[in-house]
């Protein structure tokens, strides 16, 4: 376990050992604590709210990797699992908020989470933990969205090839497209109406400061809109499936359409081999030329096809064929 303190107003970051930060969490008036954990713990280590000197009891879902999305109000602490996307996936941090703290732990995101969270205490510069706490919540909305965009582009992108020149692939990449706006939705969904209960309850009570409301109902209004992104990238999704199934759709109208063409053609031919490969007396008694059997057997199977051929041009099919090409 990896533990960081952040300094406010100037964003500066110090490593610290975990029992200096529990001395830091009991006397700070303001810490931000950042924990970076392994991905398994061993049995014999201790859980992350005990060795911090945090309530227990109250705390087994925090440093547990298998956490879903959440948000409580436990008293005089707020805490949260927050999802956010990092290098196209979903990952989560954990985090605790008190009057006087805000603790994070998380796997695998230090680098990040440290150039993000020192940007935002110096551009910032947050009055207290809670203040940060909504900052942190707003730059997790950020990355669903950036991620929402960044999909919706390749989207639009896709779209626009597969009018120029459909290519099988291309279904493949929609369909990844697809299935990341899912997950997207599917990850961001159930955080939102946890944290929209937790504000609505906070917000009714009389002594939420008027700071803090101001905080929460911007939070609110950034997550309707990244949820609004979101299911933008769905419909824009679902009409690319549909603008990819209507060009297979032109495409076999197309091969069926010179099948026809084919079929009008050799039909005649069809009808006229079959009629004279039949062994009756006509034919076997009367025709025992060689100028009879041109004139009968080729010419009028010549004469066949070109009246075929004069028929498709008179009714525009070919006209209709090149236009399509």
């Amino acid at each position: 376990m990896i533990v960081t303190v952040v300094s406010v107003p100037d964003g500066g970051t110090r490593r610290v050992s975990v029992r200096e930060a529990r001395r830091r969490l009991a006397t700070d008036t303001f810490l931000l604590l950042d924990v970076e954990l392994q991905e398994r713990q061993s049995p014999e280590e201790e859980p992350v709210a005990r060795s911090l000197g945090l309530p227990e009891e109250e705390l087994e879902w925090f440093g547990s990797p298998d956490e879903s999305a959440r948000a409580d109000y436990l008293g005089q602490v707020a805490g949260f699992v927050v999802p956010l996307v990092h290098d196209g996936e979903i990952a989560h941090v954990h985090a605790l908020a008190g009057d006087r703290f805000l603790v994070l732990a998380h796997w695998g995101l230090r680098a990040a989470l440290e150039h993000d969270i020192t940007a935002q205490v110096r551009r910032e510069r947050p009055a207290d933990a809670v203040a940060m706490l909504f900052l942190l919540l707003q730059d997790a909305l950020a990355t669903f969205r950036r991620a929402a965009v960044a999909a919706l582009i390749q989207v639009e992108e896709l779209e626009d090839d597969m009018f120029e020149r459909r290519r099988p692939e291309q279904f493949y990449l929609l369909s990844r497209l697809r299935r990341h706006s899912a997950v997207l939705h599917h990850s961001l969904l159930p955080y939102l109406q946890a944290v929209e209960e937790v504000i609505t309850r906070r917000m009714m009570s009389r002594d939420f400061p008027e700071e803090r409301q101001r905080l929460a109902r911007e939070f609110q209004r950034a997550a309707r809109v990244v949820l609004a992104d979101i299911e933008s990238l769905q419909d824009a999704t679902r009409r690319a499936f549909a603008s990819y199934g209507s060009l297979v759709a032109g495409e076999q109208n197309g091969v069926i359409n010179r099948l026809a063409i084919v079929s009008v053609i050799f039909l005649p031919l069809s009808f006229l081999t079959g009629f004279f490969g039949m062994n009756f007396s006509f034919l076997t008694n009367r025709l025992e030329t060689r100028d009879e059997f041109w004139l009968l057997a080729v010419g009028l199977q010549l004469v066949a096809v070109a009246a075929s051929l004069f028929l498709l041009h008179r009714t525009g099919v070919w006209r209709r064929l090149r236009d399509e090409d």
